[in-house]
């Protein structure tokens, strides 16, 4: 049996491509905020259920949290993003669980770069699939998933979006 996607979403989809454009026109702290609440709504829920003992994922949304309210400085934030990364490493054996802890690790990280807003639909996208719909299901079924959850995304983000954001955050897609 082949293992899962680690994420899901086509870069050159319409749906990612429009999650993108508006990612470039909020700044950091916007996205970081937007970021951090979407994972704590849909994500840490995932992994909890799987992993309800392990606090690395929910630690490390918190600590970014503090970043953001200035109570910690990056230095002691790092450990704790990495942390939830080793849990997403050691969830290998349960996709849903693995891509949430990923999706949460990505949210986390988006204080750093606002980069890391894409890795949380991807993996978010895998995350929501897999408990779904199991790792077997025809990719279809994933593509529509991942359309789906950047809509979803999407929406939220513009929920909060700040219209004509004088300083957006420069996003260099590397992908």
């Amino acid at each position: 049996m082949p293992k899962p996607c680690k994420m899901l979403c086509d870069l050159e989809a319409p749906y990612t491509q429009s999650l993108m454009r508006l990612i470039e026109t909020q700044s950091k702290a916007t996205l970081a905020n937007w970021a951090l609440d979407y994972a704590e709504r849909h994500y840490l829920p995932i992994y909890a259920a799987h992993f309800p003992q392990d606090s690395r994922p929910r630690e490390a949304l918190a600590a970014a949290r503090d970043w953001l309210a200035g109570r910690v400085k990056l230095p002691a934030l790092k450990p704790l993003i990495l942390a939830a990364h080793a849990a997403a490493r050691e969830a290998e054996a349960v996709p849903p669980a693995q891509a949430a802890a990923r999706a949460i690790a990505q949210a986390a990280s988006t204080i750093h770069s606002a980069t890391h807003a894409l890795g949380l639909a991807f993996y978010g996208a895998a995350a929501q699939a897999y408990e779904t719909y199991g790792t077997q299901a025809d990719p279809a079924v994933y593509e529509h998933v991942s359309a789906k959850e950047c809509a979803r995304l999407e929406a939220a983000l513009r929920a909060v979006a700040m219209p004509d954001e004088p300083h957006p955050a420069k996003v260099n897609w590397r992908c």
